[in-house]
């Protein structure tokens, strides 16, 4: 954990490159630290994950945006990041705006053409089960 699941429409696909969105959130994410001057989010527990989804209805179907000028066809974006308990609201206020500005700049310029939508939330849980394997902390926690 953290872990930052990115759903939108497939149509992006064409349009953006969504890996290059994925470095540079999971770069962001790297770079929050807490109050104290501690990186909030490890290295080898950092995730961003993008799904395109093939199917989809945003709004009404694309008859504002004709009416306005546009193509009618609406683009969506959900990011929904995952953490764990123990951070303060201020940590997650600031890994929110964090996340949002790259999200931001990085649409901006399709954002200029197209009319789509971007959501950021945090979800911060009490988790049921938290089991971990992995070999790719140890790649990281090195003294």
């Amino acid at each position: 954990m953290p872990h930052l699941v990115i759903l939108y429409t497939g149509q992006l696909d064409q349009a953006v490159e969504m890996k290059t969105l994925c470095r540079q959130l999971a770069n962001a994410m790297l770079t929050v630290k807490d109050e104290f001057g501690n990186q909030v989010f490890p290295t080898g527990g950092t995730r961003v994950l993008a799904y395109p989804a093939p199917h989809y209805a945003v709004a009404d179907d694309g008859a504002a945006g004709i009416a306005a000028g546009g193509d009618g066809e609406y683009a969506f974006v959900y990011l929904n990041l995952r953490m764990g308990r123990g951070r303060t609201e201020a940590t997650h206020k600031l890994a929110g705006e964090t996340l949002l500005g790259v999200a931001k700049t990085f649409f901006a310029p399709l954002m200029a053409t197209k009319h789509m939508g971007v959501t950021l939330q945090i979800d911060v849980g009490q988790e049921v089960f938290d089991a971990k394997h992995s070999s790719l902390h140890p790649l990281f926690n090195k003294a």
